[in-house]
């Protein structure tokens, strides 16, 4: 059954006979406070996150997430002299605006705005499965110890979202489009901190964001139900000013003024019909990237870009001719976007995956030019929020097979994220069974470290 036919489905239940109170309350739940977008939007009193001892340079993160590895060879630690077998067709890249970095030359954009972003060449944990490395590089914590961590989206919505007072009627931690998948998100947190996942595609339009944008719902509908419910709203009548229905009534509030008020809270989702639109590139991904700075610039805290199509096993370099336009595009439009609007400063953007692709290439059938997983050394980007730009962290070795020198682990690279947010890497995390669980692990806990990125903070 569809949404559609479900909610009209409902609707004639209710108009049939009386209800009990449960099924009373059942509505008042599901049918206002669950326009809501997910959980994250919560009305009850929520624990207070500890305090942060350091001033906070960053006040949100964009997270272009390259789910299934992107290939390091093949975008920002090129390797030409290796020989075919490692380079492949991509034996001439190209200098960037920064003297010494050489990039991929499918990157032509990229190469421009390289004073903007840092990037780090010697990213490792040694991991090449899927879930295992993305549980890792998203949380800073290896598996097996029977806790599921929180990953760092639900760790900013933590400290940074409405428990700190945040206020926004957007979610503070946001997935485009689809769920990420792989790992639990909010992990022992629990779903009040679990991303909302708007679903649909930016590039078209409408942008049916799931929960606020209905294909065939009039706004005249959307208000005519809420009249509904008000009527058939006997309970609530005769309990006014109880203050759990008073907090229910607040939810329902904040759900149809992010649906129908007047800031068309929802208008910072709209397909963008504008030069701007096609400066990011009519792809889901660049329309994505423009949807990101809208919400930064609205003061959430976290973004998710989820972007599939990088775990390129066979046929690598026919996805890399697809896929880097449009990547670099849609990356290099933000910087520039995020810089023209003093956003950057403020906004950490993140670029990366869970591991890199193996450097020797797989040219026999059925791989036909493929790399596999390779968690031995890969590479991420990082720009702004008081990292800083221009900069190389870090190498491979010749052939991109080892760490030459530098490593830099995602504890590391997740630590220093946190301390340009402001958020204490010794704080406690609230854990539903009480236990000692700090924001970051530590050697300690026998996590491998190369200690905080200092040379580009």
């Amino acid at each position: 059954m569809n949404r559609e036919n479900s909610s009209k489905g409902r609707e004639r239940r209710i108009l049939s006979g009386p209800m009990s109170r449960r099924e009373a309350m059942r509505l008042g739940v599901y049918g206002t406070a669950g326009l809501t977008l997910g959980s994250s939007l919560t009305c009850g009193a929520p624990a207070k996150a500890q305090a942060t001892k350091r001033p906070a340079k960053a006040k949100s993160v964009i997270q272009i997430w390259m789910w299934g590895g992107p290939p390091h060879l093949d975008t920002f630690d090129p390797k030409p002299e290796a020989g075919n077998d490692y380079c492949g067709p991509y034996k001439n890249p190209i200098k960037t605006n920064v003297s010494g970095i050489r990039i991929c030359e499918l990157l032509p954009e990229l190469a421009k705005q390289a004073d903007k972003y840092s990037i780090i060449r010697s990213m490792t944990h040694g991991v090449n499965g899927h879930e295992t490395a993305s549980y890792m590089v998203q949380t800073g914590r290896k598996s097996g110890d029977g806790q599921v961590y929180p990953c760092v989206g639900a760790v900013v919505s933590l400290f940074k979202g409405y428990d700190a007072g945040y206020s926004g009627l957007i979610p503070p931690y946001i997935v485009l489009t689809g769920p990420q998948g792989r790992f639990s998100e909010a992990g022992f947190l629990g779903s009040k901190y679990k991303p909302f996942s708007t679903g649909g595609d930016p590039v078209r339009d409408p942008f049916v964001v799931e929960g606020v944008v209905a294909q065939g719902i009039t706004t005249q509908r959307q208000k005519s139900r809420r009249q509904l419910l008000h009527e058939l709203n006997t309970l609530g009548k005769a309990m006014k000013g109880d203050p759990k229905l008073e907090k229910l009534d607040a939810c329902e509030q904040r759900a149809y003024d992010l649906i129908l008020g007047d800031a068309g809270k929802v208008r910072v989702l709209a397909v963008n019909k504008y030069a701007l639109g096609d400066r990011y590139g009519r792809t889901t991904f660049g329309q994505s990237c423009l949807v990101a700075r809208r919400l930064v610039e609205r003061g959430v805290p976290y973004v998710t870009i989820n972007y599939r199509g990088w775990d390129t096993h066979k046929d690598n370099f026919g996805a890399m001719r697809q896929n880097l336009p449009q990547m670099d595009n849609g990356f290099a439009t933000l910087l520039q976007d995020l810089s023209d609007r003093g956003l950057l400063d403020s906004t950490i953007v993140w670029w990366g995956g869970e591991f890199g692709r193996t450097p020797k290439i797989g040219w026999e059938a059925p791989w036909n030019g493929g790399r596999s997983h390779y968690g031995k050394v890969f590479s991420t980007v990082v720009a702004g929020g008081g990292f800083k730009g221009g900069q190389i962290l870090g190498s491979s070795d010749a052939k991109g097979e080892e760490v030459k020198d530098r490593p830099v682990y995602p504890v590391d690279f997740i630590g220093s994220m946190y301390d340009l947010l402001g958020i204490d890497s010794n704080a406690k995390l609230p854990h539903p069974q009480g236990l000692d669980i700090s924001v970051t692990a530590s050697a300690a806990d026998g996590m491998k470290t190369g200690g905080r990125l200092t040379e580009i903070m």
